[in-house]
This record gives C-alpha cells, sequence and structure tokens, in this order.
C-alpha cells in the first residue's frame, strides 16, 4: 500500500506539466508562511506570542482567529488578519447577488462574474481597513484585547505613525494572502485560498503535539493529566472522526440516467445507460468557513465595547458569542446548516440540469423529463444537503465539546479532533488529491483514490 502510494507521488513528477503546477503550489505557500511570520515593524511580539502559548489551550475567540491565521495574530506578523477578509467578502457579494437583483443579472452577464469578483476584492480592502484598525488599537493595549499584562507591544510612541502604518501593512498583507490564493488556483494545484487556510491551521500542529505529549508525561513530579485509557479513546475517536470525514466528503448518491436512442443528422446515436453523481457534502467545508468568517468578530467587538464601554449588554453578547458557549455552537450549527442549503442553491441548478438531459434525450427512470425531473432533483438534493450540514455541524462541534467535557482536552490538541480544522484540512487535501488524480488518470496513471490504468492498455 505504501509503495503504491510513494510510485503515484513519483508518477506525478513525471508528468512535466503537473510537476510544475505542484512546485508552484509548494514555493507559492512557503511565500505565505512567510507572510505569516514577518513583523510588522514597531511591534514587539515575542513576549505576546509566548502568552498566547500558554493560555491557547483555553479557547475562546482570539485563540480561534489565531488557528486560521497560523499563529501570525500573536506574532504581530504583517499576515495578522490572514484571508477572512477576503472570505468575509466574498460571503458578502454572495448574498448580496442573491438578494439584489442588479446584481444577480449582472452574474449571469459575459464578464460578470470578474465584474463580482472586482467587487469582492474592493470590499476586502474596506473589511481590512476597519479590521486592521481594531488590531492595531488591540496590540497597543493587549491588556483588554488578548488579556496580556504585560504592557503595550508597541514600539512607536507617535500614534498618528503607528496607527495609519500598522492598518496599511494588515491591508497589504491580506491583499497579498488574496493574490497568492489566486495564484495557485490559477496556475498551481487545489484551492488557493483553501490550501491557505489548510498551511496555517497545519503549522499549529507541533505545539499540540508538544502540547498532548505533555499531558501524558508531564516535566518534572508533576501528576499525568491524561492517561493511557484516554489514549486509546482519542485514538479511537480521531480514526472514526477521519473516517465520517472522509466518507461523507466522498459519498454520492448516483441518480440513473437513460438515454434513448436519437437521430443527429445522417448519424443514429445509439441510447445508453449512465448515472449522475449527487454528492452528500455538496458544499465541502465553504458552509463552515462561512459560518466562523460571520462568527469570528461579532463576538470579539460586543466583547471589547462592553469592557471599555462598561455596559452589560454588550459584555453579555460577547459572552455569549465566544466559541466556548453553548449558544455560540447553536448559532453556529444553524448558519452551517443555512450555509450549506445557500451553497447548493447557488451552485446547483437542477432546471438547467432537466433542461440539458431533456436536450440530449436524457431521463431518469420513473421520472417525466422536464419539471418532474427538476422537482425530483430538487427533493433529492435537498435530503442529502440535510444529512451533509447536519454532519457538518456536529463535527464543527466536537473540539468545544471535548473542551468543556470532564477530560478537558485542551483547545490546541481539540482543534485537531474535529471541528473546522479536521474538516478543511481532510477536505482540502482530498480535493488536491482529487485534481493531482485527473492529471494522472488523463496520462493513463493510477490515481491515489482508484485505480485508473485505462484497460488493455
Amino acid at each position: 500500500m505504501l509503495g503504491q502510494i510513494f510510485q503515484t507521488f513519483a508518477n506525478c513528477f513525471r508528468i512535466p506539466e503537473l510537476r510544475s503546477r505542484i512546485i508552484f503550489t509548494i514555493l507559492v505557500l512557503l511565500v505565505a508562511r512567510l507572510v505569516a511570520l514577518t513583523p510588522i515593524p514597531g511591534l514587539d511580539g515575542t513576549a505576546l506570542n509566548a502568552h498566547f502559548e500558554s493560555t491557547s489551550g483555553q479557547g475562546g475567540i482570539v485563540s480561534f482567529y489565531s488557528l486560521f491565521t497560523g499563529g501570525a495574530l500573536e506574532k504581530c506578523s504583517v499576515g495578522s488578519l490572514g484571508i477572512m477578509p477576503y472570505i468575509s467578502a466574498t460571503i458578502i457579494i454572495q448574498l448580496l447577488s442573491a438578494v439584489l437583483p442588479g446584481l444577480a443579472k449582472l452574474s449571469r452577464e459575459e464578464g460578470g462574474r470578474a465584474k463580482m469578483i472586482a467587487y469582492g476584492r474592493y470590499l476586502t480592502v474596506l473589511l481590512c481597513l476597519g479590521q486592521g484598525l481594531m488590531m492595531a488599537v488591540g496590540w497597543r493595549n493587549p491588556e483588554e484585547a488578548f488579556g496580556y499584562k504585560g504592557g503595550s507591544v508597541v514600539l512607536i510612541e507617535s500614534l498618528w505613525i503607528y496607527l495609519p502604518q500598522t492598518v496599511i501593512i494588515l491591508t497589504a498583507g491580506t491583499l497579498m494572502l488574496m493574490w497568492l490564493g489566486e495564484q495557485i488556483s490559477e496556475r498551481g494545484i487545489g484551492n488557493g485560498v483553501s490550501l491557505l487556510i489548510t498551511v496555517g491551521i497545519l503549522s499549529r500542529l507541533p505545539l499540540a503535539a508538544s502540547t498532548l505529549w505533555t499531558g501524558f508525561f508531564p516535566p518534572g513530579e508533576e501528576e499525568a493529566r491524561y492517561r493511557w485509557p484516554h489514549a486509546i479513546l482519542l485514538l479511537v475517536l480521531l480514526a472514526v472522526v477521519i473516517a465520517g470525514v472522509i466518507l461523507v466528503t466522498q459519498g454520492q448518491r448516483k441518480v440513473p440516467v437513460q438515454y434513448a436512442q436519437r437521430a443527429v443528422g445522417r448519424k443514429v446515436l445509439a441510447g445508453g445507460t449512465s448515472f449522475m453523481p449527487l454528492r452528500v457534502n455538496y458544499a465541502g467545508v465553504m458552509p463552515v468557513i462561512f459560518a466562523q468568517a460571520i462568527l469570528m468578530f461579532p463576538g470579539f467587538m460586543f466583547d471589547k465595547l462592553g469592557n471599555t464601554a462598561d455596559i452589560a449588554f454588550f459584555r453579555e453578547l460577547g459572552r455569549m458569542l465566544r466559541p466556548d458557549s453553548i449558544f455560540y455552537l447553536f448559532a453556529e450549527a444553524l448558519m452551517i446548516i443555512f450555509f450549506s442549503y445557500f451553497w447548493v442553491a447557488t451552485q446547483f441548478n437542477e432546471i438547467q440540469i432537466a433542461d440539458d438531459l431533456k436536450k440530449h434525450g436524457g431521463y431518469i427512470p420513473g421520472v417525466r423529463p422536464g419539471a418532474a425531473t427538476s422537482d425530483f432533483l430538487h427533493r433529492s438534493m435537498s435530503r442529502l444537503t440535510l444529512a451533509g450540514a447536519v454532519f457538518l455541524a456536529t463535527l464543527a462541534a466536537i473540539p468545544t465539546l471535548m473542551n468543556l467535557s470532564p477530560l478537558k482536552m485542551d483547545f490546541n490538541v481539540a482543534t485537531f479532533f474535529g471541528g473546522t480544522s479536521l474538516l478543511i484540512a481532510v477536505g482540502v487535501l482530498l480535493d488536491t488529491m482529487r485534481q493531482m488524480e485527473s492529471h494522472l488518470l488523463l496520462r493513463q496513471y493510477d490515481g491515489f483514490l482508484k485505480k485508473g490504468r485505462v484497460k488493455g492498455r
């Protein structure tokens, strides 16, 4: 098995185009990591980074956001905003296009998609300016923003120099990450934005491994936090969750399609039987990313407004919207279900599919062509989407539940046993492998996920 996997990777580098795409993707991801590690001039994030490493196991909105930036936030680096403002802007534009007739018409016109992307970029700049200003103020008052009592991490005395400089650098960092993600999607392999998030998540893996090791083998004469039954439980949970993610991600319903015999000009095309794959998790990781991107900042803003202005109502809202609260889990589950259906509604056009089947002489056995076929596809996708959305919502809640359980699992460790981190990592890696496999099968090599060699060759 391992020999076959290594052979498949070797085959990837035998194809010149695929080899160049893989190398390009790796180089771009290295540049993205440099952006996440390059400190902003005038800021000292060393002590703040140590504070985050000692308290991030408690969870919280700041630790949760830091997970998506790959640790850039606590290092006061250029990429501290991460790619989330771009994702938030994309969500807003898609929501507006579903509500405003003008944007909906523009998205269907020739060249309209390019204009929609441009609007998303403009909105990204505005979001970066606002979020960058909040982050700059937070670094100037780290005790209120991050609970760090070591004093300000800002080395620039003049506020009029510090704020514009920091906001511009943070905005430039996010725009650079956005551009790098687009370059990966166009010239590399895989979805660029998703890969950037995945690399940021996986960069925390060494810290999670060391934290888990310390729990079993503490230094000195401290009592071990976890026992060997806990280790068996964690291994079983990890295997079950990964298997469930792969099963739901790869799961699909095969709808049979029958093609009748038809004449095209002087040629008579024979009929045949095929199938239409309807994926259980059609939206992939996007509903979770959308939900996290929207819920990430309201809790942070309400919490800080409540503490700064001493308003109990805002403090209570901030507490309810923290990732370790039951209300947050409930709101997150509802948003994941909503965005799952929203993504399917915007990306899966059952009316167009039914018309295309009718044009090409295809029909689903037992279902009349036209409107009946469209209704059948709509009902089928609704049921599948509900099952996939419930699974996503359950998976997203696992880290918080592990942190709140009697086991008191460290947040850095719990994020790799379920939730957004595992879902994004597994989903993105499967999607990247699927794209690599398409290149391999095109040239009659065996792929990662199934045998791809053409029969008789």
